[in-house]
């Protein structure tokens, strides 16, 4: 199920943008504004909203550490915010003054992408707050951008449909046209969806445009292969333009916002809708999903923001064939143990396991004993390879069908989180995993494997709440 637990009116006119950290959410309206709000209650800090723009501020975006915000506007600038205290850090001017359509940090935070009306995107340098570089495409506006998870390769889309594909010396690599009457939005899944060959990075891109369509690619680059983006799929469950797409944050689910009014979540494995959602009364121009809760923020033109709130349930639906098999292993037929036998190189044994009528209840509750005396199975060999799988398959069994989402699993034990920190690659981690982490000289990112700009931990108290409160009901 998911349900709307909190709408936010405080803007005076369109919403256009939102984005969460990890314990804020920021939006961003036609009326000027950014408004700031707490994840642990949805009340608006105290120096929210924050005011520099002249014109409608079209964009939003937290750095990976949450402690600085950027926004861009139709002023011509992209302005660079303290989260904390509200400050502005500087004020970046377009070259050439154009209103300013989007903005983007760069996963390891050194940069800052905006794209602007006239087809320009500026890379500028975070620290100094300089230009780095700039680069232009050939016709149209930009308005929308993605950078893909490793920091490689940055992703832009135009009013005229292009998708172009720049590396991080802002050297055109690829441009194709992937929306008629152009893109409206594009965004990158931060789950790799396999690793390929040693150093072969493969990552799932969404863009989304005025056809009402929603396009899914694989973006593969490496510097000895180079580059290459191919078309996947093709979502069409939307009868207007889409405005924005956006993936939740463990890559099971895609979620889009339409002029329909409509926004629609998908599960990215089968493709399926999971739920349709029509509570905004205009168009949907923002969604967003958090990184570390089961929230999703959409925002729309009626000057409105819903948060919506995700059960436990709703992350098995997203979760993926092969889990979902596992997960109800005890329903297995005698077939499906034949299957699963071959799938683990034990095909010899399909034979006894038929004239003995296991089915997945039994194989889960077959013994050393039992393999030796009731099957006969004669291998020692064999015999400890198939417990080990057995047991395997029952540490599945339990981890699934404890339904803990995975926002709430340490990256590095894959065990629940007690004492939950955020690193500097914007990432939760248990702390005492994440300390061990750094003190072996280990100065990556467990998820990126890109430099930790920092070794500082920030606990991340809003995980700890959601997590105890998660506790509290299922403990009962």
């Amino acid at each position: 199920m998911v349900k709307l637990i909190h709408t936010l009116a405080d803007h005076g006119d369109d919403v256009n943008c939102c984005a969460f950290s990890i314990s804020l959410l920021a939006t961003c309206s036609l009326d000027k504004t950014i408004r700031l709000y707490s994840l642990s209650d949805f009340t608006e800090l105290p120096h929210s909203p924050l005011k520099f723009h002249t014109y409608a501020v079209h964009c939003c975006c937290f750095s990976p550490s949450g402690h600085i915000l950027a926004s861009c506007s139709t002023d011509g600038t992209t302005v660079l915010w303290n989260t904390q205290n509200g400050q502005t850090l500087a004020v970046m001017e377009q070259p050439s003054g154009s209103p300013v359509r989007v903005c983007q940090f760069s996963p390891d935070s050194t940069c800052v992408a905006s794209g602007a009306a006239d087809g320009t995107v500026v890379l500028w340098n975070a620290q100094s707050y300089k230009l780095y570089r700039c680069g232009s495409v050939k016709d149209g506006s930009l308005g929308a951008c993605a950078f893909s998870p490793n920091g490689n390769l940055l992703v832009t889309g135009s009013s005229c449909g292009d998708l172009t594909v720049w590396d991080d010396k802002m050297r055109c690599l690829h441009s194709e046209k992937a929306h008629d009457l152009g893109i409206t939005c594009c965004n990158f899944s931060s789950q790799p969806v396999s690793d390929g060959e040693q150093g072969l990075q493969f990552f799932r891109l969404a863009s989304c445009g005025q056809d009402c369509q929603i396009k899914i690619w694989v973006v593969s680059f490496t510097h000895v292969l180079g580059f290459e983006l191919k078309h996947k799929s093709t979502l069409s469950g939307h009868c207007a333009p889409v405005l924005a797409c956006a993936f939740s944050h463990d890559g099971q689910m895609l979620v889009s916002g339409s002029v329909d009014k409509s926004v629609i979540v998908y599960n990215t494995n089968t493709e399926n809708i999971l739920y349709t959602l029509t509570q905004h009364t205009r168009y949907v121009t923002t969604c967003a999903f958090a990184p570390n809760v089961l929230l999703l923020a959409t925002g729309s033109m009626d000057k409105t923001v819903n948060i919506w709130q995700f059960d436990v349930d709703t992350l098995c639906q997203a979760r993926s064939t092969e889990d979902q098999l596992k997960q109800f292993t005890e329903d297995w037929s005698e077939e499906d143990v034949s299957t699963w036998l071959c799938a683990q190189g034990l095909k010899d044994l399909v034979g006894i396991f038929k004239i003995n009528n296991i089915d997945g209840k039994e194989l889960l509750n077959l013994t050393k004993e039992s393999l030796a005396d009731d099957l006969k199975i004669e291998s020692l060999g064999l015999r400890s390879k198939l417990l080990r799988k057995i047991e395997e398959l029952r540490t599945k069994v339990k981890s699934l069908s404890s339904g803990i989402p995975d926002e709430f699993i340490c990256p590095i034990t894959r065990e629940l989180m007690t004492d939950p920190v955020i690193a500097s690659d914007g990432y939760s981690y248990e702390r005492e995993a994440m300390e061990n982490w750094i003190s072996k000289k280990k100065r990556t990112s467990p998820m990126t494997n890109l430099i930790l700009p920092s070794v500082v931990l920030t606990p991340n108290r809003t995980l700890k709440m959601a997590i105890n409160r998660w506790l509290e009901t299922h403990q009962k």
